[in-house]
């Protein structure tokens, strides 16, 4: 075996006792043969938390940067100064804290010349942990500063993986927290989880398969999974047909207690709701430690956190939709029409926007806010607003604030559907070739929102009845819409509700008065 990087493990010695864990990695760098032959005997059966000692060793400063690079997990480097240089230690002192980032490392630096480098001034100087004459170090001391050089390197490498698996947690807090859907909360919950598990919680995990499942009573489904599990999303539980994942998972709702084993990790979401959920990883994990357990824990608590923020923003957002809906209804109702006008309306601007090429969830704000098109009639008096004979020019000329009245009652929020409401009460009256209310746009001076709803809104009013005129017959209506494409409504969009006129008859038809 060469010299460099020479690794002697206790295993062969006299009256060896087998230890648990990995060995402690001890890095000596010293030039003279002697030293490293002086300081094995002296640590020979040496341990420390039921691990051995490992030595790594090196005979010169230049050898030792290398070294350094290739063993990072060195507990503690016994360091000449004087080697091919007088400051030779002391310049790999300074390599391994500065070039190579290595904090944790403890670093005791030996000198047989003291007067070469004052311990105070290099105590001063350079981030060492130790200064000792060679002189000092007899078996006994050496034994004491290898307990306490190990405790303190165990204790900082603790506090890094305590820091890295928080770091780990809240990284993947943070993804959960910005989701829309349960099922894709559920994805990154496995992807994050593995992180965490491999990277942060220092489990060498193997080939592993995982699932998320939800559910109620005897129910639960699979909602995302990978590996072997993967075939399973959309199925109950009990089509795994696995008799050890089904005994695990049971065991742990059973109990409604999280488990991590050697080989899999259930872990149970509890959430107010009452809802079952559980995320379930078989593999090669080792064996956990406390940290483990705490780190596990926590991300447990803010999947559960994370869900029922989910619960609580799509309970607000269902909220503001039905009071939407609700104020949509009244206004129709107070100006004695129908009330499922804007639901209709809102329907068929939805598919107009979707085949238009908008985005869903652009098409969804839009469906959400249509119904808010003719909210500021609540401005109009009631005799002009329900008079059957035809309006007056200054009743007309009052009848048209309602645009502006829906936008100026609208535009201050900072809900993106109350946005998009106020732009489509403002523009829905404007026409694609001019001479519509309340600027007298034109083209795509209209906002898209209030091209969109002006078709559905026409549309669905033409066929329906109202205090100054009957319902028309669906022919006419689609002579209507055919003769103002490019002069009220944009051609695209007429072309669109004229290729879908059977999806929109079957929106009108389910949502009829």
């Amino acid at each position: 075996m060469s010299k460099q990087n020479e690794k002697i493990l206790y295993s062969e010695d006299p009256g060896f006792e087998p230890y648990a864990g990995r060995p402690w990695k001890i890095m000596l760098v010293d030039d003279e043969q002697s030293i490293h032959d002086v300081t094995r005997l002296a640590l020979s059966g040496f341990s420390f938390d039921d691990r051995p000692l490992e030595f790594v060793s090196v005979y010169s400063g230049e050898e030792a940067r290398r070294a350094i690079l290739d063993h990072p997990d060195t507990a503690l480097i016994l360091l000449d100064v004087v080697m091919e240089s007088e400051t030779a230690g002391l310049d790999v002192a300074q390599f391994i804290r500065e070039e190579a980032g290595n904090s944790s490392v403890r670093i005791v630096l030996r000198t047989g010349q003291p007067g070469q480098a004052p311990e105070r001034d290099v105590i001063a100087r350079y981030d060492i942990n130790d200064y000792k004459e060679k002189t000092e170090l007899t078996s006994r001391k050496l034994s004491t500063l290898m307990y306490a050089s190990l405790r303190s390197y165990r204790d900082i490498v603790e506090l890094e993986k305590n820091k890295r698996g928080l770091e780990a947690v809240i990284e993947a807090s943070a993804s959960m927290f910005e989701l829309q859907t349960k099922e894709n909360l559920a994805q990154v919950v496995l992807d994050q989880l593995g992180n965490l598990l491999q990277k942060q919680c220092d489990l060498s995990i193997g080939a592993t398969s995982a699932f998320a499942a939800q559910g109620w009573g005897q129910s639960v489904t699979i909602i995302a999974a990978t590996g072997r599990y993967a075939p399973h999303v959309g199925r109950d539980l009990i089509s795994i047909q696995d008799p050890p994942t089904l005994r695990d998972v049971t065991s742990a709702l059973t109990c409604s207690q999280s488990e991590i084993t050697s080989d899999h990790y259930t872990a149970v979401i509890r959430c107010r709701d009452g809802i079952k959920r559980l995320v379930h990883l078989q593999g090669l994990l080792g064996e956990p430690t406390d940290l483990n357990r705490s780190l596990l824990n926590l991300f447990e608590r803010n999947v559960a956190i994370a869900c029922e923020n989910m619960d609580l923003v799509h309970e607000i957002e269902q909220t503001q939709v039905e009071m939407v809906d609700i104020l949509g209804e009244t206004i129709e109702t107070r100006s004695l029409e129908t009330g499922h006008h804007v639901q209709r309306v809102a329907e068929i601007s939805k598919l107009l926007a979707l085949e238009y090429g908008l985005p869903e969830e652009e098409a969804e704000v839009i469906r959400l806010a249509s119904p808010l098109h003719d909210i500021g009639k609540i401005g109009i008096p009631d005799a002009i607003l329900n008079k059957p004979a035809k309006l007056t020019r200054d009743e007309w000329e009052i009848m048209k604030t309602h645009t502006t009245l829906g936008y100026d009652m609208l535009k201050s929020s900072s809900r993106k559907v109350l946005q998009a409401g106020a732009i489509i009460a403002r523009d829905h009256h404007e026409k694609w070739a001019g001479g519509g209310y309340p600027a007298d746009k034109c083209g795509e001076d209209i906002h898209l929102y209030g091209r969109i709803t002006a078709v559905a809104d026409v549309f669905d009013a033409l066929g329906s009845e109202r205090c100054y005129k009957n319902a028309w017959p669906l022919e006419q209506i689609l002579e209507l819409m055919r003769t103002e494409r490019g002069r009220h409504f944009q051609p695209e969009l007429v072309d669109i509700l004229l290729a879908n006129i059977d999806a929109v008859v079957d929106i009108c038809r389910q949502n009829r008065d």
